[in-house]
C-alpha cells in the first residue's frame, strides 16, 4: 500500500496542473504551491520558535481557532504557522490576529514532507478533525516532534481498521495524544492498539460559545428585521434554494436573510430573480429603507456568524444536496431552533441536536412549509426548540480547556 499511495500522489501533482486548465479550483491549489519552499524559507525566521497547525480547510480552521488563542496565551514566544490543504481556505483566511504565517501544505510525497518540517521545526504539531497524511506523520515521529490530534474523528471504513491498512495504522503513532469527540472513536483507535487518547468533544463548542460575547451588532439588520420574525438562511446551496423558495414566495408577515455559500454575482442574480416578495442585496442597500423589504440577500462574506444573533429560526444549508451540512452550532449557540435538509449523516452534532429536538430536518418543500409555519405561529414551540439548542452548546464547552490540563501536566522542556 506504501509504494501505490507514493506513486500516485507523486504523480497527482502535474494531473491536477492539467487538471487546472478546467477547474478554478484546481488551478488555485497549483498556483498556490508554485515556489512554496522558497517563500516557506524566506518567511521562517531563524532561531525563532514555532508551532505548527493543520487544517483542511475553512471549516477546520474555525474549529483550530481556541486551539490557536491557548497556544498564544500559554505561549506568547513562540510563532504559530498554520497550513491549508484546500485553496478555498487559504484564501479566505490570508491573515489572521493569532496566525504569525498561512500556507499551503505541499503534497505528501516524502520529499515534501521532509523539506517542509525541517524548514519550520516545530516544537509541537497540531491536526484539526482529520486530513491524516502518512508521510507527514512519519516524518514528525522519526524527528520527535509532538504531535496531537484535535476534534478527532475516526470511521470503522478508513483504511487505519482495516486489514491493508498497516503502513497508515503505523503513521498514527506519530500523535502523541489524540483528542476525539465521541466514543466510537475511542473506540476504534483501541481496536488497534492506540490507547493514548481522551474523549475531549469538539472545540467548535468553544468556538461558537465564545461569539455570544463578541460584538455582534449589525445595524443595517436591525433597520430590516423592523422587529419581526427573521429567518436567516445560512450557506445555502441551490438545492437549499429549490426547498425554501415556495415557502418565502407565500408568506407575508416575516422576514428573511440570505446568504448563499457562494456569492457570485450571476448566482446571486439568478437567486433574486427567483423570488417574489419584495427583495434587496446587502452590496446594493445603501441607506434605503429596509423595512419596507421582505428578503435581503447577503452577498458578502464574514457577517453570517453576527446575523444569526437576530434570527428568531436558522436554516443551515448543505444538506438538501450532496455538498455537506454546514456548521449549525453557529445558530444553536444563540438559542434558536435549526431546520436542515435530510443529508446529514456524517454530523453527529446534527443527530444529537435532532434526537432532542433543537433541530428539525426536512426531505422536501412540503416538509419545510410545515416545520417552519410552526414554527412561526407557534411561539411556544420556537422557543422550547431554540432553549434546547443553546443548552446543547453550553454542555458541549470545554474541549479546549481539557487539552490546556494535559499541556500543563506535560510542559514543553525548554
Amino acid at each position: 500500500m506504501e509504494g501505490i499511495y507514493n506513486v500516485l500522489t507523486s504523480i497527482s501533482g502535474s494531473v491536477i496542473k492539467v487538471a487546472g486548465n478546467f477547474s478554478p479550483k484546481l488551478k488555485d491549489f497549483s498556483r498556490g504551491r508554485k515556489d512554496l519552499f522558497s517563500r516557506l524559507e524566506n518567511a521562517v525566521e531563524p532561531g525563532l520558535k514555532y508551532f505548527w497547525v493543520h487544517a483542511a480547510s475553512l471549516g477546520e480552521f474555525e474549529m483550530a481557532v481556541p486551539i490557536l488563542e491557548l497556544l498564544k496565551k500559554k505561549y506568547p514566544d513562540h510563532k504559530i504557522v498554520v497550513s491549508f490543504f484546500s485553496p478555498s481556505g487559504f484564501n479566505n483566511k490570508k491573515q489572521h490576529p493569532l496566525v504569525d504565517l498561512f500556507t499551503y501544505l505541499p503534497l505528501d510525497t516524502k520529499k515534501n514532507a521532509s523539506r517542509f518540517i525541517k524548514i519550520i521545526n516545530p516544537e509541537m504539531v497540531f491536526f484539526i478533525k482529520y486530513d491524516f497524511w502518512p508521510n507527514y506523520l512519519h516524518q514528525l515521529k522519526n524527528r520527535k516532534i509532538r504531535t496531537f490530534l484535535i476534534s478527532g474523528i475516526f470511521r470503522e471504513d478508513q483504511a487505519f481498521f482495516k486489514f491493508y491498512g498497516n503502513w497508515m495504522r503505523k503513521s498514527l503513532k506519530a500523535f502523541e495524544h489524540f483528542f476525539v469527540q465521541d466514543k466510537k472513536s475511542l473506540e476504534l483507535l483501541k481496536s488497534i492498539g492506540l490507547k493514548n487518547s481522551t474523549l475531549a468533544g469538539d472545540t467548535r463548542f468553544d468556538r461558537v460559545a465564545s461569539q455570544i460575547a463578541s460584538d455582534n451588532k449589525l445595524e443595517f439588520l436591525e433597520r430590516f428585521k423592523d422587529g419581526q420574525i427573521l429567518t436567516v438562511f445560512g450557506s445555502t446551496w441551490p438545492d437549499d434554494e429549490k426547498l425554501i423558495l415556495d415557502f418565502i414566495n407565500g408568506s407575508s408577515s416575516v422576514k428573511f436573510v440570505i446568504a448563499p455559500h457562494e456569492i457570485k454575482p450571476e448566482k446571486i442574480k439568478h437567486l433574486e430573480k427567483s423570488i417574489n416578495i419584495p427583495v434587496t442585496r446587502y452590496s446594493e442597500m445603501g441607506d434605503q429603507d429596509l423595512s419596507q423589504y421582505r428578503v435581503l440577500i447577503m452577498d458578502t462574506i464574514g457577517l453570517l456568524g453576527r446575523a444569526y444573533s437576530y434570527a428568531n429560526i436558522a436554516y443551515v444549508g448543505g444538506a438538501a444536496g450532496t455538498t455537506g451540512l454546514h456548521n449549525i452550532l453557529e445558530p444553536a449557540t444563540f438559542g434558536i431552533p435549526i431546520v436542515i435538509g435530510e443529508n446529514f449523516s456524517k454530523f453527529p452534532e446534527a443527530e444529537k441536536l435532532q434526537k432532542l429536538a433543537g433541530l428539525f430536518s426536512v426531505k422536501n418543500s412540503t416538509e419545510f412549509s410545515a416545520i417552519m409555519t410552526k414554527l412561526h405561529t407557534n411561539k411556544a414551540f420556537r422557543e422550547k426548540a431554540g432553549m434546547v439548542a443553546g443548552h446543547f452548546i453550553n454542555s458541549n464547552t470545554g474541549t479546549t480547556e481539557i487539552l490546556e490540563t494535559y499541556l500543563d501536566s506535560h510542559p514543553l522542556k525548554f
